[in-house]
């Protein structure tokens, strides 16, 4: 049995999975990483599927333990080349069904809803779907079953003892399973840094309305769209405080749509209203639910901080209250959009001072629960950073593990599991793909390197005449510098720099100067070490051959 972790094993996000035996090959989640600030355009980042083109015929299925972007996002991608069925909660296919409908793949897929204790068989390798609490409705773990044992995936988890939707962690099954024998468990490593318990998610509603109470003017709550649990929390106690809500974002009004379609979210009558109504509602009586809880460009929270949002405005006395941790990597963009709330006099309210959020995730304690309850022979750390991983495995030896029966792995890794041994046999092809939505529907290294290169040196265009019959130079017509000097102290060096490029042209042959790809790169190493030695910069240099 081999389990080959596609992302999300040494990286937040990108959550992907394969589990093979024989011939048959089955996939858990298909998640998106979301980019960080050095990635310059890229929207999204996916994993490399060569694993699974290279052994295309025996992929079996997907499933889906939940709908957060980081274990469905990528899906869309993968199914433009894969026709395979996807199973997964109503709700997590409820949420995949928008990203599908986007990508115009909705009518081909084939989608098939799945409940707690359902068994699903792929070929030699049978799963049960094991119910498991998380900040998201319907998440599951599985139990995957082949002829060498019993293989625990967690998915995401946290042991909530007071679960809004009342639908908790199957203890009962695990411990069950745990006493007929787990091979191996493959726990969410999220959290695993941190001691105790995960808090309930019912402590964020006190902690809310504490501040609801402190505020009396307008309110704006930003949030994952994809968090149910607390859109629900923020709409009960709009309705308690007496305000209307006003949903800014597509993503959130489409889950907020959805949720409700599906049960999942009790949206009281004529408490939402248009974004466009609000300016008509008294700001005691506004609450305005957002995305942008990561400081997203784009997204509603830095319109609202920006002032650029249509119909609402952030004045002084309203409070914006950020319901959602800091993915790391993102520290830098939220602590630049508190600072323009606070320019305009609103007061910030984040996790770290108020109970504006509690995780999803289990900590410390929690996860040396599951441990105990399925007793695995073997112990893989899923789900984090490899310091997170590092961490569990430490949690892994206190509950009574052999050491020599846990693996510290990463992506890549093919995991070989028999009866009696666990190791890595060998590494499978595995990477990301940057995609910007915006235009290229693809990016490699080398783009996002030249865009880090122009946004940390600037350019310098060359534009070269020869002569289109006597291949001669006639000029260095232009030398435009953006990005790179100041104008007023760049206009001798840039006057160096063309008779540098001059120079260098003239040493050339008759025949390298018929050349425009030769001539291409005289210039630009000519311009590139003028530049390096007389200003100590490294301008991305473009030079330009004319024929006249």
């Amino acid at each position: 049995m081999e389990i080959v972790p596609l992302g999300g094993l040494g990286e937040f996000g990108m959550n992907m999975m394969a589990v093979r035996y024989g011939e048959d090959i089955l996939v858990v989640d298909a998640g998106l990483m979301f980019p960080r600030e050095d990635l310059l355009g890229v929207d999204r980042v996916i994993p490399d599927f060569a694993y699974l083109f290279e052994h295309r015929d025996r992929v079996r299925g997907i499933v889906l333990t939940h709908g957060h972007e980081d274990h469905i996002g990528a899906l869309p991608y993968l199914l433009e080349d894969f026709s395979i069925p996807v199973y997964g909660t109503r709700l997590t296919l409820g949420l995949l069904r928008g990203r599908l409908r986007e990508s115009g793949l909705l009518e081909h897929c084939d989608l098939r809803p799945v409940r707690a204790r359902d068994l699903l068989d792929f070929g030699r390798i049978r799963v049960e779907i094991l119910g498991m609490t998380h900040s998201l409705a319907d998440s599951i773990g599985l139990a995957i079953t082949t002829p060498v044992g019993t293989v625990i995936h967690t998915g995401d988890f946290k042991l909530d003892s007071a679960p809004l939707n009342h639908s908790v962690t199957d203890y009962a099954r695990i411990a069950q399973l745990g006493e007929e024998g787990v091979l191996a468990l493959l726990s969410d490593s999220t959290n695993s840094e941190r001691r105790g318990f995960t808090p309930p998610e019912i402590n964020v509603r006190s902690g809310l309305e504490l501040i609801f109470h402190l505020c009396p003017r307008k309110i704006v709550v930003a949030c994952f769209a994809s968090s149910i649990h607390r859109i629900q929390i923020v709409l009960d106690l709009a309705r308690a405080f007496g305000r209307r809500v006003a949903v800014l974002g597509r993503s959130m009004k489409d889950n907020i749509r959805i949720a409700s379609e599906l049960g999942y979210l009790a949206v009281p009558p004529d408490l939402l209203l248009e974004p466009g109504a609000a300016k008509t509602i008294p700001d005691e009586e506004l609450l305005v639910l957002c995305t942008g809880s990561q400081g997203e460009p784009l997204a509603a929270l830095t319109r609202l901080a920006f002032d650029k949002q249509k119909d609402i405005s952030v004045t002084p006395g309203d409070a914006v209250i950020l319901s959602a941790r800091v993915i790391p990597g993102h520290e830098g963009r939220i602590s630049r959009l508190v600072n323009h709330f606070c320019r305009r006099g609103a007061r910030v309210f984040d996790e770290g001072h108020w109970m504006t959020h509690v995780s999803g995730h289990a900590s410390a304690e929690e996860l040396k629960i599951m441990l105990n309850l399925a007793r695995p022979r073997f112990f893989v750390p899923v789900h984090g950073e490899y310091r997170q991983l590092f961490a569990h495995t430490l949690l892994a030896r206190e509950t009574g593990i052999d050491p020599e029966n846990i693996l510290l792995a990463e992506s890549g890794d093919i995991i070989e599991l028999t009866p009696s041994s666990i190791r890595v046999a060998g590494k499978a092809p595995v990477g990301r793909r940057l995609i910007d939505s915006g235009g290229v529907a693809e990016l490699d290294e080398v783009v996002i390197g030249d865009r880090q290169h122009l946004s940390e040196e600037g350019v310098v265009l060359a534009v070269v005449a020869v002569n289109k019959a006597t291949g001669a130079v006639e000029r260095v017509s232009e030398l435009v510098s953006r990005g790179h000097i100041q104008e007023a102290e760049g206009a001798a060096f840039l006057a160096e720099a063309r008779q540098a490029a001059l120079l260098a042209l003239e040493e050339c042959s008759e025949e390298e100067r018929r050349d425009s790809g030769v001539l291409t790169e005289v210039v630009r190493v000519a311009l590139k070490r003028y530049f390096r030695k007389r200003t100590g910069t490294r301008p991305m240099i473009v030079p330009v051959i004319i024929e006249v």
